[in-house]
């Protein structure tokens, strides 16, 4: 029978605090981002706190990835170098990457016996294809992180051509309406480049939707907008696509988010795992046990969707507001002059933030400053609020407070304890349960039998690991029942014990290099060569035989016009009823169609049937 597949879910750590906690919930492998360089630039740690990171993680072999996915400029190639020289010396696992120039650095750095992390394909090398996830294997790379976009079946067909490499894919969080690496809309419109980690959301931004004549199809709406990831209730089916990890998005997040996202879908895989315990099983050890129950709808979100995990959605958009609407608590019942009262069974505290949708479908919210029993006193009484309105909470007081203690999860690893007395050397072998790995301490000690039975008290002893990561499973005394052993002695051999299993699990698991070999480009018909920022990656790739490689608009510092700035899954035609391909009614609209800013500032829709994709253009 095979081994059970490792099973791995991948939270984010906008510091090292949120590492921490992300490990502490039930993370597997945690992703964060180093001084420069990362997809979120708003997010940059240093080597020191990386480094007590890896420590803190490799103890309950949690894995620790660094993203250094931004293109790069050419004065920039010698800071990365060194970046990475550093991360690599403190024990990261994996370095997420987007330009070659990465790539081709740490090819290098192995090549001269320097021993480096594995390599990650992140999201921003545009990873829609089975072709694309192939050659990027061919190169190296040991996982490539999926675009967030492919569905179940897509998944599952890239597995099936390409089984060998690692498939990571996004379960939750805010989505990026384009596909990631193939958006120049905020570079365009504020010349902060996506591409560099300084994303402006641009998609959160309100629209007006006219036609090729000039009329207002509909008037100020956040339509390129999107809810939020939500593929709980759907991991198992991912695992069967051939899944290796599931992410967690939300580098900008802090810690009350990443604490309750993370339980909810650790207690998930865990349920999976006790149903199949032949097939899966968790890539790290420990179990955790939490001091509240998570409830995704209490994180920031803006409503939920599943995306095109099973193929086109037309509610995918959160077109009304791009902000946390939260969990719907009920309809206004009654209303008063400075109080209403909720048909439901919601119960509500001093402080909740509530929110609603007035009847211009404007979000408006609103703070509760007192509760007296059914009858809720907001600090100032909303306007536009009526009877049946629907309430949402987006603000839950004394959830927040209760994920702001310190201490709101336990991990922990079981242990087994057996104590044996030969020849006057005493000795206590300490063994994880999970994995069977065991550290013996032995002293040299002269016993005297005991007049009264120990075994109460050498327990009682031995157990006491509570600011250690171990508990203890199964303590076997009965070699030394009968003998007098002095507290002080089972206390120093326990501590020791831990100290060496501590260490055992510091210590580097045997590494699994990247083969750092490489392929030319698919023989498939390839697009062009984007985002090349740098003259490594420009030789990289003409190595790989490209023949058109586009210099980086960042580079350029200028676009064409018209020129595409999104390429997306979402399509605005599809969203309000008018799909060519699913035999929906015609419009009444004239195309081309065209987003306008309030600004005036036009962006014109290009509906690909074929590919089924909606491209934006900069007029």
């Amino acid at each position: 029978m095979p081994e059970p597949r490792m099973i791995e879910l991948l939270a984010p750590a906008k510091e090292l605090a949120c590492g921490i906690a992300a490990v502490d919930h039930g993370a597997d492998a945690v992703y964060i981002g180093a001084e420069r360089f990362g997809a979120r630039a708003a997010a940059g740690n240093s080597v020191a706190d990386i480094a007590a990171l890896c420590e803190y993680a490799h103890l309950f072999r949690a894995k620790v990835y660094v993203t250094v996915n931004t293109i790069i400029y050419d004065e920039e190639l010698l800071e990365t170098k060194d970046l990475l020289r550093r991360l690599a010396e403190v024990g990261v696992d994996a370095i997420l990457v987007q330009d070659m120039a990465v790539l081709e650095m740490a090819r290098k750095w192995s090549e001269e016996g320097v021993p480096m992390p594995q390599m990650h394909a992140s999201t921003q090398t545009d990873n829609r294809n089975a072709a694309q996830v192939a050659w990027l294997a061919q190169q190296g790379f040991s996982r490539v992180v999926l675009a967030r976009e492919l569905s179940v079946r897509d998944i599952r067909q890239i597995h099936q051509e390409v089984p060998d490499v690692e498939l990571e894919a996004f379960v939750h969080g805010a989505l990026c309406v384009s596909y990631s690496g193939a958006c120049y809309a905020s570079q365009y419109c504020f010349q902060r480049s996506a591409n560099r980690g300084e994303c402006a959301q641009f998609c959160r931004l309100k629209f007006s939707l006219v036609d090729a004549d000039g009329k207002v199809v509909m008037l100020d709406k956040y339509f390129l907008s999107l809810k939020d990831m939500c593929r709980i209730d759907h991991l198992y089916e991912l695992l069967e696509a051939g899944v290796t990890s599931f992410k967690i998005e939300g580098r900008l997040k802090d810690v009350d988010y990443v604490k309750n996202v993370v339980a909810a879908y650790s207690q998930q895989i865990d349920d999976i795992i006790r149903k199949n315990p032949d097939k899966y099983k968790r890539a790290s050890l420990g179990k955790c046990e939490y001091s509240f129950e998570p409830n995704l709808r209490k994180s920031f979100n803006r409503g939920f969707t599943e995306y095109f995990l099973h193929g086109g959605k037309a509610d995918i958009a959160a077109m009304d507001s791009p902000k946390a609407i939260g969990e719907p608590v009920g309809v206004v019942k009654a209303l008063g002059d400075r109080w209403l009262t909720v048909a439901g069974s919601t119960s509500f505290n001093n402080g909740d933030g509530l929110c609603f949708f007035d009847n211009k479908r404007q979000l408006v919210g609103f703070r509760l400053n007192k509760v007296e029993n059914n009858k809720l006193f907001p600090l100032k009484m909303p306007k536009d609020i009526n009877k049946g309105t629907t309430l949402y909470r987006n603000f839950d007081k004394y959830f927040v407070q209760m994920l702001s203690q310190q201490r709101t999860a336990i991990r922990r690893m079981e242990t087994q304890w057996t104590m044996n007395y030969v020849g006057e050397q005493l000795s206590l072998d300490m063994m994880l349960t999970e994995t069977g790995e065991k550290v013996s301490v032995r002293r040299q000690i002269m016993l005297q039998k005991a007049d009264k039975q120990q075994h109460e008290m050498m327990v009682k002893q031995l157990t006491k690991l509570g600011n250690t990561p171990f508990v203890a499973d199964n303590i076997n005394l009965d070699n030394v029942m009968h003998l007098f052993i002095p507290s002080s002695v089972l206390a120093d051999m326990r501590r020791k014990a831990c100290e060496e299993m501590r260490t055992l699990l510091s210590s580097p698991l045997a590494s699994h290099p990247s083969p750092h070999t490489s392929h030319p480009l698919p023989l498939t018909p390839h697009p062009p060569i984007k985002n090349v920022s740098n003259e490594l990656a420009r030789d990289f790739y003409l190595k790989q035989g490209a023949s058109q490689i586009s210099d980086a608009i960042e580079v350029k510092n200028t676009l064409s016009r018209p020129t595409c700035i999104m390429e997306c899954k979402h399509c605005l035609r599809f969203a309000l009823g008018h799909c060519i391909r699913r035999g929906q009614p015609s419009p009444n609209w004239r195309e081309p169609l065209a987003l306008v800013l309030p600004d005036k500032r036009r962006f014109t829709l290009d509906f690909d049937c074929k590919n089924c994709q909606m491209n934006v253009y900069a007029e």
